[in-house]
C-alpha cells in the first residue's frame, strides 16, 4: 500500500510538474524586450521618425513616429490584439509622406513600462485617458484618430468623449461599441462568435495554454501575420506578466452590465469610416448596419473580401481609403 502511495504521489507530481515546467521555461525571465525599449530614447520635440519611450498618464510607452517635423495635421493610430504599434508601420511611412505628423503607441499593457497588476486599470476609460495624455505629451491639440480591433474599441470611446479633439475616425473590424456590446448580449449569432471572451476573462488559464510550450497555441493564433512582425510580438509576449496585462483587457470588461445599461450608446460627431471583412469571424455582418444610428456626421462603410487583420491582408486598399477618408 505504501507502495502504491509513493507511486501515485509521483505521477502527480510529474503530470503537474512537467506542464509547469513547459510553460515556465517558454517565458523570456532575461526580458530581451524590455531591455530593448529601455535603450530608446525619450521622445523630444526635435524627433522626426523612429522609435521613443514617452512619458504619459503616470506610465511610460513605446512610441513609433514618423513626419513629426511635418507642418500638416496630426494622426495617431492605435493597434488591437495581441499586436504593437508595429502594425501601423505602412500607414506610419506613407502619411508622413503625405505630410501628416504621425504616432503610433504600444498601449497599456503592451508597453514594458506600462503595466499595472491591478484588473481594474484595463478598464475602457483608463484606456482611453492614455490616448489623450499621448496626444498632449507630442503635442496633438486636434488629431485624426485609426483604430483596429481592440484599438478601435478605444478609439470608439475616446470619440464619444471628446468630439472637440478628434477630426476623423477610423475604424477597423470593430463596429460602434454600442451597437457591439449590445449584440454580444443579444444578437444570437454575435454572441457565439464573441464566446472566446469568456475564456480569456478566465484567471491563468489562457496565459497557460497561449504560452506553454514555447508560445505553440500563440504562434497558431498569429500563423496568418507578417514573420517580421510576429518576432516582435512574441518577444513582448514571452515576458513575465505581459500576456496577463493585455488579457487584462478582457478581464476588466463587462460586457453585461454595458449592454443593460446602455453605456457606450451615444452619438457620434465626427467624419467616420468604418473598414471590415466580409470574412471576419468575430465580427457578425448583422451589428454593422445597426451602428449607423449612432453616427450623426458623414459616414462611409466599406467592406473586403477578407478576414478580420485588415492591414495585413488588405494593406494597400486600406491605407488608401484611410489617407482618402483623412482629406
Amino acid at each position: 500500500m505504501h507502495m502504491l502511495t509513493q507511486i501515485i504521489l509521483v505521477a502527480l507530481f510529474i503530470t503537474l510538474a512537467l506542464p509547469l515546467a513547459l510553460y515556465v521555461g517558454s517565458l523570456d525571465w532575461s526580458r530581451k524586450h524590455t531591455k530593448k525599449v529601455t535603450s530608446l530614447p525619450e521622445f523630444s520635440a526635435k524627433a522626426d521618425s523612429g522609435q521613443y519611450r514617452l512619458a504619459a498618464n503616470g506610465l511610460e510607452f513605446v512610441l513609433r513616429v514618423a513626419g513629426m517635423q511635418n507642418t500638416g495635421q496630426n494622426l495617431i493610430l492605435l493597434h488591437g490584439f495581441p499586436e504593437s504599434s508595429l502594425m501601423w508601420q505602412a500607414l506610419l511611412i506613407q502619411a508622413a509622406q503625405a505630410g501628416y505628423r504621425v504616432v503610433a503607441f504600444d498601449q497599456r499593457g503592451y508597453s514594458p513600462m506600462a503595466r499595472p497588476k491591478n484588473v481594474g486599470d484595463y478598464q475602457l476609460a483608463a484606456l482611453s485617458a492614455d490616448v489623450l495624455a499621448v496626444a498632449d505629451a507630442v503635442g496633438f491639440e486636434r488629431f485624426h484618430l485609426v483604430g483596429h480591433d481592440w484599438g478601435a474599441v478605444v478609439g470608439w470611446l475616446t470619440v464619444m468623449n471628446n468630439p472637440q479633439r478628434v477630426q476623423t475616425w477610423t475604424a477597423l473590424s470593430i463596429p460602434h461599441i454600442g451597437a457591439f456590446f449590445d449584440a454580444v448580449i443579444n444578437d444570437p449569432e454575435q454572441a457565439k462568435r464573441s464566446r472566446y471572451f469568456s475564456f480569456f476573462q478566465r484567471p491563468y488559464l489562457p496565459e497557460f495554454l497561449l504560452t506553454i510550450a514555447g508560445q505553440r497555441n500563440l504562434k497558431k493564433l498569429l500563423a496568418a501575420l507578417p514573420q517580421s512582425h510576429k518576432e516582435e510580438y512574441f518577444a513582448i509576449l514571452a515576458e513575465p506578466g505581459a500576456l496577463t496585462a493585455q488579457l487584462n483587457w478582457y478581464r476588466a470588461m463587462d460586457v453585461l452590465a454595458y449592454a443593460q445599461q446602455k453605456t457606450f450608446e451615444r452619438d457620434i460627431y465626427c467624419p467616420t469610416l468604418f473598414i471590415w471583412g466580409r470574412n471576419d469571424g468575430i465580427i457578425a455582418e448583422s451589428v454593422i448596419a445597426k451602428q449607423t444610428r449612432f453616427i450623426k456626421a458623414a459616414y462611409k462603410g466599406l467592406a473586403f473580401d477578407t478576414g478580420h487583420n485588415l492591414m495585413q491582408s488588405k494593406e494597400n486598399q486600406v491605407i488608401a481609403a484611410i489617407l482618402e477618408h483623412l482629406t
